[in-house]
């Protein structure tokens, strides 16, 4: 399936920092509750990561992370999504975050 440019336009995706993140036993499958500091303009937007396998709570604290900004929230057992932090797999199909190769601003959109 092909879209639109302005499509792709309509997905904010920006990059944020990890300020705060926590185990999350009581998610299906296991995951990481996060909290991202998307910058001033939008600011710190929380989200659930099954990203347990190649990370740790401790080793996230202040990594910078692409998410998409603009979904609506999502309820996750007791905990409320609102944004999806982007990741691709592995060669075993576990989830490995992307980032910006360097520190840049934070909320700054991806283009």
């Amino acid at each position: 399936m092909t879209i639109s440019f302005d499509d792709f336009l309509k997905l904010d995706i920006r990059v944020g920092k990890i300020t705060r993140a926590e185990p999350f036993p009581e998610a299906r499958k296991p995951a990481i509750k996060l909290w991202v500091d998307y910058g001033d303009e939008i600011g710190v937007k929380k989200s659930s990561a099954q990203i347990t396998r190649h990370y740790t709570p401790e080793a996230l604290i202040g990594r910078q992370v692409m998410g998409v900004v603009n979904f609506p929230p999502r309820q996750i057992g007791p905990f409320m999504s609102e944004a999806l932090v982007l990741g691709v797999p592995d060669a075993d199909g576990e989830v490995v975050l992307i980032g910006p190769g360097q520190d840049v601003p934070l909320g700054g959109r991806l283009f």
